[in-house]
């Protein structure tokens, strides 16, 4: 039998405050242990809790952006459940009333768009931070507290089970990260854990409608830990099945060290949770006046920027799905084009060499030592002949190791290219004579021997020969 996947994601956004969402403290990441915590986020007798307005602004943006309805009438509610890292012994979220609901995003997979659906986004308290000995929950011997990130503001966004495979479920959520580093809500710094996914999976017959047991993995920050989790519980889930067996509705965690998930514990399901509404805080009321303040607020949209990268500069689909995928690139290639940078070039350069020395730095776009300013101005360079392809390589290495612009390093280090017809033709002679079999060969219809003629030529005026200008006088010597 040929099992389907059918995957949902509950998201967890860690929003870009000063301060938690109930209390003063700060929410900075890399803080001492246990140094950001006060008696509310402690959950100390007495304390008392009170809403941090730019939550309620953040997650309003985050629902409009994702074309959810605005619940105008919301409000907190108590998630009871005790865990080590949850000082009150419960977790103060949203349950019934949620505060955006009944949304949905495109996503792209090999050429094929696919609308999924948001089934709510509600704002909630962040828990601590268990700190292993070990690599996993699993494998330690003893785990220390955290607190700092207790009360840290969370957004969950709460997919339907709309996704079919591990690659649809990594656009999905980099279409959400994207969304969210737009409307600059969150850092979305994934490694920091300030963006990080609960995965279920189940498994149905192809053609039923009817959904499998589904199990749950926690706390997923990594795009590879994303698919390659989702693989292997696929994977699991389809061996137990074809064996006779039955999936069991439980957590589990995602060993990556392993490239396995292993079980925690039997799912809970909402009752279990025995939510009540929070007493200490009121309900959050919104008015049409104030979404739609935020509504024009809201920066161009990744989609809606792709598609103008499209329509104004004729980029592919891809590159411009490629440049708009953060909102820092998409900024850096619009500063890039400003310089009055050819637009096809920008993007290649940025997705090309920009790319490659960025990764293997481990660097953001917006740490680049080449600013897009000077990109452009070297971009500007190509366009009017001034410098080759080839060159403009050396020059782009020399702007990663140093701030001079890039006239400045054409000119001193003698890079220009040269167009002076005469002064290419005595080279291309002296090619010619010094290599009778490649010209043999041309002549004899092998078209495709002029290539190393034309390497000759640009290896002797090291690079800086224009090669349209090399190809033609060639090509017209070799007649």
């Amino acid at each position: 039998m040929k099992y389907e996947a059918v995957i949902g994601l509950e998201i967890h956004c860690e929003l870009k405050t000063k301060t938690k969402i109930f209390c003063g403290c700060a929410t900075g990441f890399g803080a001492d242990q246990n140094t950001h915590v006060c008696p509310v986020c402690l959950g100390l007798p007495g304390s008392m809790p009170s809403v941090n307005k730019s939550v309620v602004e953040f997650a309003i943006k985050a629902g409009l952006a994702t074309n959810c309805e605005i619940n105008q009438y919301s409000k907190f509610d108590r998630k009871n459940y005790y865990y080590p890292d949850l000082p009150k012994n419960w977790q103060t979220s949203q349950y019934d009333l949620p505060i955006c609901k009944n949304g949905w995003v495109d996503i792209d997979v090999d050429g094929e768009k696919r609308r999924i659906r948001l089934t709510r986004i509600h704002m909630e308290e962040d828990a601590g931070k268990l700190v292993h000995s070990g690599t996993t929950i699993k494998d330690s011997a003893t785990s220390n507290v955290d607190y700092n990130r207790t009360g840290v503001p969370l957004l969950e966004i709460v997919s339907e089970p709309d996704l079919r495979s591990s690659d649809e479920a990594r656009a999905y959520m980099e279409k959400i990260k994207a969304i969210m580093e737009y409307i600059d809500v969150s850092n979305c710094r994934m490694e920091e854990g300030n963006l990080r996914a609960d995965v279920n999976v189940s498994l149905r017959p192809v053609g039923s409608e009817q959904l499998g047991t589904r199990t749950e993995m926690k706390n997923i920050n990594s795009f590879k830990g994303l698919v390659d989790a989702i693989d292997y519980e696929i994977e699991r889930q389809t061996e137990v099945l074809e064996d006779g067996g039955h999936v069991i509705q439980e957590t589990r965690t995602w060993d990556p060290a392993r490239g396995i998930t292993l079980s925690m514990r039997s799912k809970e399901n909402a009752h279990d949770y025995r939510y009540m509404p929070e007493p200490d805080l009121p309900p959050i009321v919104t008015s049409d006046e104030t979404i739609e303040k935020y509504r024009k607020e809201l920066p161009e949209l990744p989609d809606a920027r792709r598609a103008r990268l499209e329509k104004d500069y004729g980029l592919s689909s891809y590159d411009a799905g490629i440049i708009t995928s953060s909102r820092a690139e998409a900024e850096y290639f619009d500063a890039v084009v400003a310089t009055g940078a050819d637009a096809k070039l920008a993007a290649n350069w940025i997705m090309g060499d920009l790319a490659k020395n960025l990764n293997e730095a481990e660097l953001d776009i917006s740490k680049s030592p080449v600013e897009a300013e000077r990109l452009g101005k070297m971009i500007q360079l190509i366009s009017k002949g001034t410098i080759s392809s080839k060159i403009a390589k050396k020059v782009f290495a020399e702007m990663w190791a140093c701030p001079d612009d890039p006239e400045k390093i054409v000119k001193d280090k003698g890079l220009v290219q040269i167009t002076d017809v005469s002064a290419i033709e005595g080279v291309v002679d002296e090619v010619i004579a010094n290599n009778p079999k490649a010209v043999e060969e041309y002549k004899g219809g092998k078209k495709k021997a002029i290539g190393a003629l034309v390497g000759q030529v640009m290896k002797a005026t090291k690079g800086k020969a224009n090669p349209q200008m090399v190809n033609q006088l060639l090509a017209k010597k070799l007649q």
